[in-house]
């Protein structure tokens, strides 16, 4: 039995590019001690990448009518497959080093209901890493030189209890969408939502959207409004990192520090809580008026 579970829905092993950086990521995954990994879904190189790297793969995921993997069919078959006192969906170019487990220890003994997300570490890798001894702070140092810590929006793992996410709606994954739903649903139901950017590394591996329609960003693509909507709209998709309501630095959780952003955005859900009788429209108009996204603009700029 081990303590987390890491499932993800990869995609297709075609392109040399994104081949290479999904095999740094799952073979990072399983130098992790105390972790098992599944891999869900019929991608083409899939099932060839999972034998290889030693890792349990389940072909068998439900699919939208694109053929795309359905979170909820992700987290189904996460559960019965696996005998983890967590589980953890992560995308598959991320990169995990050790410091992941200790921090997923130290949730543990501070609350029973929680999901832990953190920023990432932008960084360009093409090629395929050697995994010799002492990789892990071969690469913390270079990438804390040359990467980039990406802004507080968007998350590319959660980790939560098994007894946590019973009930996730048809989202469909690699859509926008339904990661900021994850915080909003922890937020809803008064589980902690910790926010361990000072306390690991985790390490995004850049790429382009060659492997979405016309190359565009899945902003654009057509499943997300669809994940806006069974989200249950705009309001529940605009949670961030910045929502979150305790940071694990030191081995302790304390009050996240207030920022301009997080103070904007205490304003913003303030706001929404009062005038919530209001058509979507109209209350973005309040929220976030032209004036505000252009602050807000700046000060992301400045922060990313």
């Amino acid at each position: 039995m081990s303590l987390i579970t890491l499932f993800s829905a990869p995609k297709p092993f075609t392109n040399p590019h994104i081949a290479t950086i999904q095999c740094n990521s799952i073979k990072s995954w399983t130098l992790l001690p105390d972790v098992e990994v599944i891999l869900l879904g019929k991608e083409e190189g899939l099932a060839e990448a999972a034998q290889e790297l030693g890792v349990k793969h389940i072909p068998h995921v439900g699919c939208n009518t694109s053929g795309t993997p359905l979170i909820s069919s992700m987290f189904k078959l996460a559960r019965e497959n696996s005998n983890s006192e967590l589980l953890c969906i992560v995308n598959a170019d991320m990169l995990l080093l050790p410091d992941f487990v200790e921090v997923a220890k130290q949730a543990v003994g501070l609350k029973d209901k929680f999901v832990l997300l953190s920023q990432r570490w932008d960084f360009d890798i093409t090629q395929s890493i050697e995994f010799t001894e002492g990789w892990q702070n071969r690469l913390s140092s270079i990438v804390h030189r040359q990467g980039e810590l990406h802004r507080p929006a968007g998350s590319d793992f959660f980790l939560f209890p098994k007894s946590c996410y019973q009930d996730i709606p048809d989202f469909t994954i690699g859509r926008a969408g339904w990661d900021n739903w994850m915080i909003y649903k922890a937020r809803k139901e008064g589980w902690a939502v910790i926010d361990c950017t000072p306390s690991l590394m985790i390490v995004h591996q850049n790429h382009d959207y060659s492997h979405l329609p016309g190359g565009k960003s899945h902003y654009d693509h057509p499943d997300t409004n669809i994940n806006i909507r069974l989200a249950g709209g705009h309001a529940h998709i605009r949670y961030t990192i910045l929502d979150s309501t305790h940071c694990l630095a030191g081995g302790k959780l304390v009050r996240p520090q207030m920022t301009s952003l997080r103070f904007t955005r205490k304003v913003e859900l303030f706001l929404r809580a009062i005038f919530s009788f209001l058509p979507e429209n109209m209350l973005e108009n309040i929220v976030r008026p032209k004036r505000w996204k252009k602050r807000i603009q700046k000060i992301v700029n400045r922060k990313s």
